[in-house]
């Protein structure tokens, strides 16, 4: 059962639905004012009443049930009291029926959402700047699948521009195959670094020929382009192994090129397309926005006009409930654009395209350029982050087994969860003594403490577990307080997919992980009598389920042992 969704059913407040009212119950930091808690603050101007009035009024018209056992008022809040007994069979039955489908639904069965993720740069290696949008966008395909939609993941490729032409010609100039299939993506990116610091008028000229030979289709050009392109998403792959991140479309900016032609045409068509100064323009001065450029003053498109095409590719071959683009916050203004001209161009489909914004990732030293070679990669990142992990383990526990694999989950999940664990338009500067923090906020917090539950579980063996018509005592605070998170799991992840915001699903994982802990040390376990035993041996199974669940939907794996 959803405790949130319970409550909120018993309330009517008009022009409020029951899915806000829900997403407003919260679970009160003192467990003596109740287990669930409704401020009413937010009704006071639709009920033209006080809170305090409102929530006295609220109280006297809800009445006990078998679920909730008291409702009370106290300062404009509207208190919950549940039947502990039936929230632990409740928690723990389901928990255990539903096991690593836990907090999933089938809300979404039957409508798709596309993705716009990670967009590598083809020729261009990752960086610390690309983990947000990966790591983001790969835990929303996640919660989307998990709610029943169908996730489409889109990897929108930067494969499109003069900078292809740069690197043939700087492959020309100074390339050597054997040395570039050896040296692989990295190679590339230095070829490409020194045309940026060497290159000369004829040098640029003959990039931009060489662009125009691509363009053109000319063979010996596009083969360079594609071995480019082959040995870019050969080495991405091996990033995205690593951080458990897929796609179902790698269609990039190259793949609409034949698509623009009539985004253009149909522009014209509705009179929205103006030319100033040479260039083509949407003017959206009327919205309080500079004008959306489609086309240059040589015809040449730009980002809009292959994000116009994209959109309408993504309708007609998706027919999607929304689209997402997971792009950092500095393209805000170029998003708003692209969805206003499609919605003047008449697709009222305009109003499910999302632009998930988040803020930037570095480490200390700031930021960086690809041009200048001033760059933090993203793989070294990572394996600077597993090789601490190892350290770590090392000294925590030398004797444990498949030390190499554990570090790797570990290291890879303290990368991940750092991008995701603060709310997402939040810039990050990451540290890799905060995220491998045993103690701290931290993934590594998580998977200790669902390495601290299979230890129990495992010393338990064959001990008995208890069923849900077992439960004949209410659950003490920290057994209660451990349940009403657990039951909370369902309401967190569909919040997460509303607001696009998997920070809330890392949040639910700390918060719960020291309410295991707590329980943990302050309730004896294997040690208590055998009913009360069986009880805490089905809740700290619970736990570890729910907390794999959640870590599980940000991309981040469970070692049995720490």
């Amino acid at each position: 059962m959803d405790y949130k969704q319970y409550i909120a059913q018993k309330i009517d407040v008009e022009g409020v639905s029951s899915e806000e009212i829900a997403s407003m119950v919260n679970i009160p930091p003192d467990p003596a004012m109740g287990d669930y808690a409704l401020p009413c603050f937010r009704f006071a101007k639709a009920l033209r009443k006080s809170p305090v009035q409102i929530a006295e009024a609220l109280a006297s018209a809800i009445a006990p049930d078998e679920v909730i056992a008291h409702v009370s008022a106290l300062n404009g809040y509207l208190n919950f009291k549940v039947n502990k007994q039936g929230l632990a069979a409740d928690v723990l039955g389901r928990i255990a029926r539903e096991g690593a489908a836990y907090g999933s639904s089938r809300e979404g069965a039957g409508k798709t959402v596309c993705i716009d993720y990670s967009s590598v740069n083809i020729a261009k290696p990752f960086h610390i700047g690309h983990l947000s949008t990966t790591v983001l966008g790969g835990a929303l395909y996640r919660i989307f699948n998990f709610l029943g939609y169908k996730a489409v993941g889109i990897n929108h490729l930067g494969d499109y521009g003069t900078q292809f032409g740069k690197l043939i010609a700087a492959y020309k100039h100074w390339g050597d195959r054997a040395a570039v299939e050896k040296g692989g993506i990295h190679a590339v990116n230095d070829l490409y670094v020194r045309f940026n610091n060497e290159a000369d008028e004829a040098m640029e000229a003959e990039a931009r020929e060489y662009f125009r030979l691509i363009e053109s289709g000319d063979k010996e050009a596009n083969d360079l382009f594609e071995w480019f392109k082959s040995l870019t998403l050969a080495y991405v792959e091996t990033i995205y192994d690593r951080l458990h991140i897929r796609f179902d479309s790698y269609a990039g900016e190259r793949f609409y090129t034949d698509k623009m032609a009539p985004v253009v045409a149909a522009l014209k068509e509705k009179g929205l397309l103006k030319e100033s100064n040479g260039a083509q323009i949407v003017d959206l001065e009327a919205y309080g926005m500079p004008p959306c450029l489609i086309l240059r003053s040589d015809g040449a498109s730009l980002y809009a006009t292959r994000d116009l095409a994209a959109a309408i590719y993504r309708k007609k071959t998706y027919d999607f409930y929304k689209c997402l683009y997971v792009v950092a916050y500095q393209q805000n203004l170029h998003f708003k654009q692209v969805f206003k001209v499609l919605e003047l161009m008449g697709y009222d489909w305009a109003k499910d395209l999302v632009h998930v914004a988040y803020g930037m990732v570095s480490l200390e030293d700031g930021a960086m350029s690809t041009r200048k070679g001033k760059v933090v990669w993203l793989e070294d990142v990572i394996s600077r982050c597993v090789e601490k992990a190892r350290t770590v383990l090392e000294e925590k526990n030398p004797s444990l087994e498949h030390k190499d694999a554990v570090a790797e989950t570990v290291g890879v999940g303290a990368v991940i969860f750092g991008a995701l664990y603060n709310n997402k338009i939040k810039d990050i500067v990451f540290s890799y003594d905060k995220a491998l923090n045993f103690d701290g906020e931290t993934s590594v917090y998580v998977q200790y403490t669902c390495a601290r539950a299979s230890s129990v579980l495992a010393k338990a063996a064959e001990a008995k577990f208890a069923c849900a018509e077992d439960f004949d005592a209410a659950p003490n605070e920290q057994e209660a307080e451990l349940l009403k998170a657990l039951a909370d799991l369902p309401q967190t992840v569909r919040e997460a997919a509303e607001k696009y915001e998997p920070s809330l699903v890392a949040r639910w994982c700390v918060d719960t992980a020291k309410l295991f802990n707590k329980f943990y040390f302050d309730c004896k376990i294997l040690q208590a009598e055998p009913s009360v035993r069986a009880f805490r041996l089905a809740l700290t199974k619970a736990a570890l389920t729910a907390l794999t669940n959640g870590l599980g939907l940000l991309g981040i794996g469970v070692p049995e042992k720490m």
